[in-house]
Order: structure tokens, then C-alpha cells, then sequence
């Protein structure tokens, strides 16, 4: 991937010594990672290795046991209320499930969070911005459809275009290929990379297919038994000789 559009100087995410457990189950045991502005990375491991977890903690979503995260200078564990509220808004959360209101038109799905977080909005602005996020995920003919008319791929498109509406710093991406098929999977791959050169986006990829990381993540985090085992560009991972990270590519096997 294109590397000229990080900038180094400036981390938009930092965690330090994070740690979550629920009861006795300890599922992150003290992970630091960082993130720069216009960086895409990749979080990856087995089904309930933590990932998701990870991300919600980054969104505010859940509250760590201990530790540190930082999301665009701010300090989560400082912001409640109205200031956690604002500073969502700069983060953009594309769900697995994609999240869609089934009752609700294709414009409807993207108006609706535009209005509720934005006042005073002209029918106008409303109409252009959710031409606009349509347009970027290629789904400006589907505007008058109900989700259910839409395959998955296009549902997990019009998923990202609910994100993109609200112009985020940062999407989070969870497990945006799971259950697609090949083809479709190298779509949203391909609109992953759209949307970080576009909306200069910085992302977090929740994800257990290596293509997908691959092809759409300047650097990957390894995340095995609630820690990162190796951080690093896709080759620097996996020319690693740790069994547990050898056992997740040979699982992964890329064509």
C-alpha cells in the first residue's frame, strides 16, 4: 500500500497497558499499540481472541480495567457524557452485522444519523451528503431501496456509507469481510482503500481473513491470548517463526 499519506508526527490513537477481563475470563492482558494519521491497521485473531472487545474500548463502547487510551488527544477515561458524545463523532464504527434499518429506505439509513447529530440541517445539505457517501461506495442507484432488496456486499457498503455521512477521522472497521464471497470480499477491500485515500481516514481493521489485511493495512498487530504477539507490515509479521502466529497463516492460507 501507499505510505506517503501517514504522517508519523501525529498518533490519532494510543493505547498503553489496556486490560479487560469479564469475570475470570481475561481477555486483553496489558496491549500498548499506536496509531498515525492516515494509517490503516489491521487487528488480528482467532474468533474471541479480544478484537472486538479492542475496538469497542476505543469507541468508548466499554470501559477498560486498566490502562490508557488516547483516541485524537483525548483521554477516554476523562471524557463522559456530552464530551465522549463529541468525540464520537469524529469516529465512524462499521459493524459486522453492518447494522441497518431494515424499515428504512437506502436514504434513509444515511439521513437519519446525519440529522439526529447534526441540527438545522437544509433538505439540501441532507440530499448532498447522502449522495455524496453513496457515491463513494457506488451505491447512488440503490437510494430509494430497502436493505433487504440489497445483497450482502452491498449491505456491508451501505454499512461503511452510514459511517462515511458523518465525515469520521477514524473508521472502525469490524470484520468488514466476514461472510462475503471472494469476489465481493475483494470489492470492499478495494473500498477500504477508497474511502483512507478519499476522507484521509485513519482505520482500525478488525479481522480474521489475512487477504483482507493484506491488501487494505499499512501495518498488522497479531493479537494472541489477550496480548500482541508482533506488530509490523504484513512481511514483518509472518516471516516471524512463532508457532501460534505460523498456525493462524497456514489456517489463512492466501492464495
Amino acid at each position: 500500500m501507499e505510505k506517503e499519506s501517514i504522517n508519523k508526527d501525529e498518533k490519532v490513537i494510543t493505547i498503553k497497558g489496556l486490560y479487560k477481563s469479564f469475570g475470570e475470563l481475561e481477555v486483553l492482558k496489558g496491549i500498548d499499540l499506536e496509531i498515525f494519521r492516515g494509517e490503516n491497521v489491521a487487528v488480528l485473531g482467532k474468533s474471541g481472541s479480544g478484537k472486538s472487545v479492542l475496538i469497542k474500548i476505543i469507541a468508548g463502547l466499554l470501559k477498560p480495567d486498566k490502562g490508557e487510551v488516547t483516541v485524537l488527544g483525548k483521554q477516554l477515561n476523562q471524557l463522559h457524557g456530552k464530551a465522549l458524545d463529541e468525540l464520537r463523532l469524529h469516529l465512524g464504527f462499521s459493524f459486522q452485522s453492518s447494522a441497518l434499518y431494515d424499515s428504512m429506505s437506502v436514504y434513509q439509513n444515511l439521513a437519519f444519523p446525519l440529522t439526529m447529530n447534526i441540527k438545522n440541517l437544509s433538505r439540501k445539505e441532507v440530499d448532498d451528503a447522502v449522495e455524496e457517501a453513496l457515491d463513494a461506495v457506488g451505491l447512488l442507484d440503490k437510494i430509494k431501496e430497502l436493505p433487504a432488496e440489497l445483497s450482502g456486499g452491498q449491505r456491508k457498503r451501505l454499512g461503511i456509507a452510514r459511517t462515511l455521512i458523518m465525515k469520521p477521522e477514524i473508521i472502525l472497521y469490524d470484520e468488514p469481510t466476514s461472510g462475503l464471497d471472494p469476489i465481493t470480499c475483494e470489492e470492499i477491500n478495494e473500498l477500504i482503500n477508497d474511502v483512507q485515500q478519499r476522507y484521509k481516514t485513519s482505520a482500525v481493521i478488525i479481522t480474521h481473513d489475512l487477504t483482507c489485511a493484506k491488501n487494505t493495512c499499512n501495518r498488522l498487530a497479531m493479537l494472541i491470548d489477550g496480548v500482541f504477539h508482533k506488530t509490523g507490515t504484513f512481511e514483518e509479521v509472518f516471516k516471524s517463526q512463532d508457532e501460534e502466529i505460523q498456525k493462524f497463516f497456514a489456517y489463512n492460507f492466501i492464495q
